[in-house]
């Protein structure tokens, strides 16, 4: 684990964990105190926490396998309530993308950035471009191993300012190169694996009629929302974000209360903003048949898996079903075509199929199925190495 810190002094970081996958600058004024992230395995290839000489903010760079390929995942700007919660999440993080590459079939390996924001400021304008810069010079640093693009609190033109400093990013803007923002993928992958759920649990792939909760309506959750409406689903929205309201009475959807969404009464739960929505607070209370969405990291715990199939609730992994985002950016590394990564996405539906096949046959939790196709990849590569 490699550790820097330049002393010049750090703006103190803190925060909460709000249910939106708002950017950060749209969501700062609103930020509380948040829970602290438990402590995270460690069997990283590289952990890097690095003071920014320009903005004093801590940047992180967790690297959990390359044994597929370089690591490929998004950074987020966010606040946490200490530097050391920071790296717990991008640890756990990109050991979601290791398994998220291997079982999507990709020839990447699995990373994660951060950046530490302070809970009294946005951040933005100079600052905000400062700490970019103080990222990218990280990423520069490693020399290839890990690629970095969008993720919560970061939009395109962020990108744009990291690729000042260094060329391990994607997920450009069209008009710098890139293949644009992924999160459309994101939301037809999770759309097919809700069909994959819905088959499983229902006898029909089809979500049309299915009341279906989405829970965050950032970028994908949105999208998402938009699809399950034109498919006939029977929407119900939330979000931490007032204006988004706006997106319910467009869809016809109904509205929920953020602290009331993750109990509602429905057939499909879709957690779309950020990690841990599914906790040992509400595992038990959860009123669905089918848990599917685009969030990272859904289960605060991972033994909740087994709790939710005590309760004949079917989790689809999230690694699974979001690895849309990550097959789009994937195809731009490997020379972009929007007709092939569209045909990975939809392929995530036979994938998960195959999944739950296997969680069955094995008397196991889906979790654990999706986890032993990712490793059965991984070992396969460490043979051939």
């Amino acid at each position: 684990m490699a550790v820097t810190a330049p002393k010049k002094q750090a703006t103190s970081s803190g925060n909460g964990r709000p249910a939106s996958s708002a950017t950060a600058e749209a969501a700062a004024p609103a930020i509380v105190q948040g829970p602290e992230i438990p402590p995270v395995p460690f069997d990283h290839e590289e952990l890097v926490v690095r003071r920014g000489a320009r903005s004093g903010l801590y940047s992180i760079v967790a690297v959990h396998s390359t044994a597929l390929g370089p690591a490929l995942g998004g950074m987020r700007l966010w606040c946490y309530p200490a530097t050391i919660d920071g790296c717990r999440d991008a640890l756990r993080l990109a050991m979601g993308m290791t398994y998220k590459a291997a079982a999507a079939g990709l020839d990447l390996g699995g990373g994660k950035g951060v950046i530490c924001a302070p809970p009294s400021a946005r951040v933005d304008g100079a600052l905000r471009r400062a700490a970019l810069l103080d990222f990218a010079d990280v990423v520069e640093s490693l020399d290839g191993r890990y690629i970095t693009a969008e993720d919560v609190g970061v939009a395109p033109a962020d990108l744009v300012t990291i690729r000042e400093r260094t060329a391990h990013v994607t997920g450009l803007p069209p008009d710098r190169g890139g293949s644009g923002d992924p999160s459309p993928f994101t939301a037809i992958g999770v759309e097919a694996a809700m069909r994959a759920c819905c088959a499983r649990a229902f006898g029909d792939p089809s979500p049309a009629g299915r009341r279906v909760a989405v829970v965050g309506l950032g970028h994908v959750g949105s999208r998402l929302a938009q699809r399950l409406a034109a498919a006939g689903a029977d929407l119900v929205v939330s979000d931490i974000v007032e204006d988004r309201r706006t997106i319910a009475r467009d869809l016809d959807a109904e509205w929920v209360e953020p602290s009331d969404a993750m109990l509602t009464e429905c057939d499909i739960l879709a957690p779309c903003a950020l990690g841990g929505a599914v906790d040992a607070g509400n595992a038990e209370a959860l009123r669905c048949r089918i848990v599917c969405g685009s969030a990272n990291n859904q289960l605060a715990d991972e033994s909740l898996a087994a709790a939710l199939a005590g309760r004949g609730i079917l989790y689809a992994p999230d690694f699974i079903a979001n690895a849309g985002g990550l097959i789009h950016v994937y195809m731009e590394i490997k020379g972009y075509s929007e007709e092939r990564a569209l045909e990975l996405a939809l392929r995530i539906e036979q994938t998960l199929g195959r999944i739950l096949d296997a969680a069955d046959d094995r008397g196991t939790t889906p979790l654990d199925a999706a986890r032993e196709l990712a490793r059965e990849r991984l070992e396969a590569a460490a043979v051939a190495a």
